[in-house]
């Protein structure tokens, strides 16, 4: 199964983000398709195609990640973009933090075989939109917009392991597993 480690905003920032990408989306961007609200979320580790027999091993590797992690404050502020790929909307407050449980979470996959050892940093964001295959659509400008975007902040409680299917009008997400930051029973 395809799976990732994530956190998921509360339902107050979600709003907030789509009230400010509302405008955005009714552009004239036909290469650009839109990621749907319900499924925003701040990606820590993706582990891609997660063998059934490892699935009980990264549960348990996650759920002592969360264990030893703590409640973050975090706000959705500020656009970015990688290249024309993916828009995306950034990620203040406890980042370091942030990055620390991002960078155990994908240790995680690294020794489990599911990730490589040499990886890019971890950049917190949540991403609103992906350019189409094939499309040759400029996404620096929609960034610019977002940039002056800040949310309220709110508190990130719970990491979720999640299962992704892939379909043709995009991705569907459910809960695998989730653990509160802390510690507590979840999974």
């Amino acid at each position: 199964m395809r799976l990732f480690a994530a956190l998921f905003p509360d339902d107050g920032a979600l709003r907030e983000l789509e009230r400010a990408v509302r405008p955005l989306r009714r552009e004239d961007a036909e290469g650009v398709r839109w990621t749907p609200v319900a499924g925003w979320h701040l990606t820590l580790a993706f582990y891609g195609e997660v063998p059934d027999e490892l699935v009980p091993e990264l549960r348990q590797r996650l759920g002592a990640v969360a264990a030893a992690g703590s409640t973050l404050t975090l706000r959705l502020a500020g656009g970015g973009r990688f290249g024309d790929r993916a828009l995306w909307a950034g990620v203040d407050g406890d980042t370091e933090p942030l990055t620390a449980l991002a960078t155990a979470a994908r240790d995680t996959g690294t020794t489990l075989g599911l990730l490589p050892d040499e990886r890019p940093g971890y950049v917190p964001h949540l991403t609103v939109a992906l350019a189409r295959r094939g499309a040759r659509t400029a996404l620096a400008p929609y960034a610019e917009r977002l940039d002056a975007f800040a949310g309220r902040p709110w508190a990130a409680g719970e990491l979720v392991l999640v299962r992704s299917e892939t379909g043709p009008d995009g991705s569907r997400y459910s809960t695998e597993a989730s653990w509160p930051l802390g510690g507590g029973a979840g999974g």
